[in-house]
């Protein structure tokens, strides 16, 4: 069951907790595997762990041109892409009020123009090969909100409609799109609140824990399988029970 046997999957931001996870799990798949990422050092060193069908490219998705320059060298590589991760992501935290314009537009420009543009590349082989999976990966806070992370919210909520929208278009060329929104999960940026930290953010989680990486990848190996072939449009919150939506 889940068996992605020989199918081409780009992943983005995968020098992250999650992207790795993501990768490593897709990767003892079956599946050929394609890394994106800013940090060439950890994504060559995930490439070689990974083994053989692992392509590294560093890439980045702030420039139109990179973002066409990595959907080309990707697609080439293996021949296709089969399914597209849309993991990369950043925060600039602050309270609404003190917000710069600048942290405004390069949060919402990298979280959500970014992945439309990589989307609207790599659908087009898909398109005509009438099969693919796209899976975005959003965040709770896109369906609650976040004190200090307007900005962060408001990229991850917007995914939502684009998921939808992109679902209605394509969902008759046996393409499917679908969303992942990840609760709080243990990742090196977690690491870094204190213990008092975690412990009022796991009081409101019912399941008493923060999230393990793993449980966000096996929600991406199951969209990423022809067992979700019927699901589209959809959004797998994958949260603990923080926010039963």
């Amino acid at each position: 069951m889940f068996d992605l046997t020989d199918k081409v999957v780009l992943i983005t931001g995968a020098t992250g907790g999650i992207g790795k996870s993501i990768a490593s799990r897709m990767k003892n798949s079956g599946a050929r595997i394609i890394l994106s990422g800013t940090r060439k050092n950890i994504l060559d060193d995930l490439s070689l762990e990974l083994g053989d069908d692992t392509k590294a490219i560093v890439s980045d998705l702030s420039s139109k041109d990179s973002i066409t320059s990595l959907a080309q060298e990707a697609e080439s590589f293996f021949g296709r892409i089969d399914v597209l991760v849309n993991n990369a992501g950043i925060t600039a935290d602050n309270l609404f009020l003190r917000m710069k314009d600048e942290d405004w537009d390069k949060v919402i420009n990298l979280n959500l123009t970014a992945s439309m543009r990589l989307t609207r590349q790599v659908i087009k082989g898909m398109l005509k090969r009438r099969y693919g999976r796209i899976i975005f990966v959003s965040s709770i806070v896109g369906y609650t909100g976040n004190a200090g992370q307007t900005n962060y919210s408001a990229s991850k909520s917007a995914l939502v409609g684009l998921t939808k929208s992109i679902a209605l278009e394509v969902a008759a060329r046996g393409i499917t799109c679908n969303l992942i929104a990840p609760g709080f999960i243990s990742t090196p940026m977690t690491d870094k609140l204190t213990d008092e930290q975690k412990n009022k953010i796991i009081i409101n989680i019912p399941v008493n824990r923060l999230g393990n990486p793993e449980d966000i990848s096996n929600g991406c190996i199951y969209l990423a399988s022809d067992e979700a072939s019927f699901l589209t449009g959809s959004t797998l919150h994958i949260n603990g029970g923080m926010s039963m939506i």
